[in-house]
């Protein structure tokens, strides 16, 4: 039985396909209570109670707005490029699952263990802004149109500061693995060992370019109701909403996967003593969704002028002088080579 899984070419396909569905299940299901928790923290910071009806504390509400959508009927506009309209969603879906091949959620527990991980998010997410363009053109109308640019334009102005900031962290830790970043950051003095002491800068930087990447408040103007009704999906409905709804939300949960990868040790412990594991790593990413939320909830939209020079004039200009600060404390190995760890044989 386990040379057929691993000397036949049906079985490495099957072997492959349940690791897949090992990662891609669990995520969709905890994205589904994810959803319920933005909702909780918005309604608990506006002083009212969220969803509570649909099973015990309101649990099941994501699962029925799941079926609502599934069973709702699908309406293309009349001049609408129908294959076009129907791949973007598609695209915008498939491009966020992809991405998660190269997560490392504990020692060993990825996909692909590759040495370019970081390379690879970077350009998965890069095409995600097809997805998005295509389904404003597709609709053959100008406000998706219009949102699909707005939301094309501030994808890749963000991008720009979050390759920036990740190049820090590759010069720190020499290598573009996740697997090596995380031991990188392995150290006797626990959390105080991890990223967000050497990097401490650019970690509010990348959260806050993380929020205008994927399109959060305060950085969801593609979506501002009160200029563009819902920007690049305001012609979708029912099954290719939700798998937008969905790649946006997936977007959302990566950037926290990134961020307690490579900024708070992943599923190192933060006490010495206490062993690592994965539910480090689930705590890290829950911590960091709270704090996505809690700034969609307390916090007002920016204009899109204000957005795109904060982009280009601010985070650019300082991301790209802590590439350079960092290659010199790298370099001649300050603090005993804290910026340095490739040289201290991480």
């Amino acid at each position: 039985m386990v040379e057929f899984f691993t000397n036949t070419n049906l079985g490495i396909i099957l072997v492959i396909l349940g690791q897949c569905l090992l990662v891609l299940v669990p995520l969709l299901v905890a994205l589904a209570f994810l959803m319920y928790a933005d909702r909780k923290v918005w309604a608990a910071v506006q002083m009212r109670k969220g969803p509570n009806v649909v099973g015990p504390f309101g649990l099941l509400q994501s699962f029925a707005d799941f079926l609502k959508y599934i069973v709702k009927e699908i309406i293309v506009p009349a001049g609408a490029d129908k294959v076009v309209f129907f791949l973007a969603p598609m695209i915008a879906f498939v491009l966020a699952v992809v991405a998660w091949a190269v997560i490392p959620f504990n020692h060993g527990w990825v996909l692909s263990d590759i040495n370019v991980a970081i390379l690879f998010v970077f350009a998965v997410s890069s095409l995600e802004v097809y997805g998005v363009i295509m389904g404003g053109w597709a609709s053959n109308s100008k406000y998706p149109f219009l949102g699909s640019l707005r939301s094309a334009a501030q994808m890749i102005s963000y991008e720009v500061s979050l390759g920036l900031i990740i190049i820090g962290i590759i010069i720190s830790t020499g290598s573009m693995n996740f697997g090596d970043i995380v031991e990188a950051q392995r150290g006797n003095a626990g959390l105080f060992n991890w990223y967000w002491v050497a990097h401490f800068p650019m970690l509010f930087l990348f959260f806050i370019s993380a929020l205008a990447e994927t399109n959060r408040p305060p950085f969801d103007l593609p979506e501002a109701e009160s200029e563009l009704v819902a920007g690049f999906q305001v012609e979708y409905s029912s099954t290719p909403f939700l798998l937008f709804m969905i790649g946006e939300l997936m977007a959302v949960v990566l950037m926290c996967a990134l961020i307690s990868l490579m900024f708070f040790g992943g599923w190192l412990s933060p006490i010495p003593g206490l062993p690592d594991g994965i539910l480090w790593m689930i705590l890290k990413m829950s911590a960091c969704f709270f704090m996505f939320a809690m700034v969609k909830a307390i916090t007002p939209r920016y204009r899109y002028d204000q957005l795109m020079r904060i982009g280009w004039k601010v985070f650019l200009p300082l991301s790209l002088f802590w590439v350079v600060l960092v290659s010199f404390l790298a370099k001649y190995e300050v603090f005993g080579g804290f910026w340095a760890r490739w040289a201290m044989g991480a």
